[in-house]
């Protein structure tokens, strides 16, 4: 089944913490990126249309969300070797992060899990430097949602921050 916007982790709640494999040596915790806000970019499948064209928008948007100091992680349950082909092909230079084992755990946390097919709903999470949700997007399976939403987070985070 499909999540639903109201299942998802929303904004004000603490980012669930998960860890989840970059590479097959080298892993990232959520937590280890507190300090500076983060965008969760949950997609169902590597070389799928949709996600090739929403993630090649994030490598071409990186100079915006570099004003932000802010890291982009894409997050699905494929592996890591899938992962390090799509990168590479499409020349994504965030990191694409494998939910593979136990298979779909970070999307389920985040209630992001399509439990009828296995895989991750396309839905975004933008967290504080705190690790607190400031805004989450849940978007239709077939829609690029895009970065406006992102960038809309950023900007309110950034003016929360200045006296």
């Amino acid at each position: 089944m499909y999540p639903t916007p109201d299942k998802i982790v929303a904004a004000g709640e603490p980012a669930p913490d998960v860890e989840l494999k970059a590479s097959p040596t080298q892993t990232v915790r959520i937590s280890g990126l507190h300090g500076r806000p983060v965008v969760l970019a949950f997609y169902p499948a590597d070389f799928s249309p949709v996600c090739t064209d929403q993630l090649s928008l994030y490598q071409t948007a990186a100079p915006a969300f570099a004003k932000y100091d802010a890291q982009v992680l894409g997050i699905s349950t494929d592996g890591v070797w899938c992962h390090q082909a799509f990168a590479q092909q499409r020349g994504l230079k965030f990191p694409l992060l494998a939910d593979a084992w136990p298979h779909g755990a970070a999307a389920q946390a985040y209630g992001v899990l399509d439990t009828d097919d296995g895989l991750a709903a396309r839905a975004l999470f933008v967290l504080d430097h705190q690790g607190v949700v400031a805004w989450s997007y849940l978007s239709p399976s077939g829609v690029n949602p895009g970065a406006d939403g992102i960038l809309a987070a950023l900007d309110a985070m950034t003016a929360k921050a200045v006296p």
